[in-house]
């Protein structure tokens, strides 16, 4: 059945108070317009989950939209610190949990399997076993060596941005891939923003670049430019200077303010928000196209 629904009726209706909420995408595919409608709603007492929180995360958490954090590397790419996320954990603010980009995917991988926990070999990270009592360690019953264990992820609800989707959720998505799969399988619910809402016989035509059936998606949005500042493969570029930019606003509480009041609060939707952008932003982030070959599936 058709799952076509606004943002802001998608997270209003799917995105409680008190949830697990995993914002997904890795480099590319960030779903920035779904973690403004979390603030622009106010939502409140949130455990944010991703495996590199990213400016979302620092946003999020300063509207006080957050009560804890997990997460494996942190911080803003190519630039430094998570400022305002790193504040409120020095401060004994924020709650955590911190594993290695491994055992992050690890938990994904159980919670979508459906395992209580997953075993993976040992990594240079072992102080992170002092930090959190939840990475473990086990006896492997065939060799008899000690193994890490770290318990499934399953969070309340995943927000997974995509390129093209139909309206019943099967959805595309390429460039670099991430953990979008597994904690899409591992969610109780998903929210698909998409860059493009196209016939189902477009996703039909190449079924192997279907990443997200529909049976798992609880809503589908369309949201052209969902990603900005980070990027969408073959749609539009990484916005570099912005995130140099928010490196000098979280350094400043007023600033942040004052970023979240024009930007998110006084903003609609992402369409506003992206006209507001204004045009010479738009043409510095315009990419020029280019198609794989066709892929011939043939017919028997």
């Amino acid at each position: 059945m058709p799952k076509l629904l606004s943002l802001s009726e998608a997270i209003a209706k799917y995105v409680q108070d008190g949830d697990t909420l995993y914002a997904a995408g890795f480099t590319h595919l960030i779903p920035f317009a779904a973690g403004h409608e979390i603030i622009r709603q106010r939502k409140r007492d949130l455990t944010l989950a991703r495996a590199t929180p990213d400016l979302i995360y620092d946003q999020i958490v300063a509207a006080g939209c957050a009560r804890k954090v997990i997460f494996s590397y942190m911080g803003n790419p190519g630039v430094g610190s998570l400022r305002i996320v790193r504040a409120e954990l020095e401060a004994g603010r924020l709650e955590w949990e911190e594993y290695s980009h491994f055992g992050m995917i690890s938990r994904l991988q159980a919670g979508a399997a459906g395992l209580p926990f997953m075993p993976m070999n040992q990594t240079g990270a072992a102080d992170l076993e002092q930090a959190n009592p939840l990475i473990q360690r086990v006896r492997d019953p065939y060799s008899g060596k000690d193994i890490i264990v770290v318990p499934a992820l399953n969070p309340d609800v995943t927000i997974v941005h995509v390129q093209r989707a139909d309206q019943n959720g099967n959805a595309h998505l390429w460039g670099i891939v991430g953990e979008q799969k597994e904690v899409a399988f591992a969610a109780q619910r998903v929210i698909l923003t998409a860059e493009e809402i196209v016939d189902e016989a477009v996703i039909r035509s190449d079924p192997n670049r279907t990443l997200i059936p529909a049976f798992i998606v609880s809503a589908v949005c369309h949201v052209p430019h969902a990603s900005h500042p980070s990027y969408a493969q073959g749609y539009y570029d990484r916005d570099n200077e912005f995130y140099l930019e928010w490196d000098k606003i979280s350094a400043d509480p007023q600033a942040v303010k004052a970023y979240l009041d024009e930007w998110v609060y006084s903003v609609k939707d992402r369409s506003e928000y992206w006209q507001k952008l204004g045009p010479e932003i738009h043409k510095r982030l315009q990419v020029t196209p280019r198609p794989s070959a066709p892929v011939d599936y043939g017919e028997y």
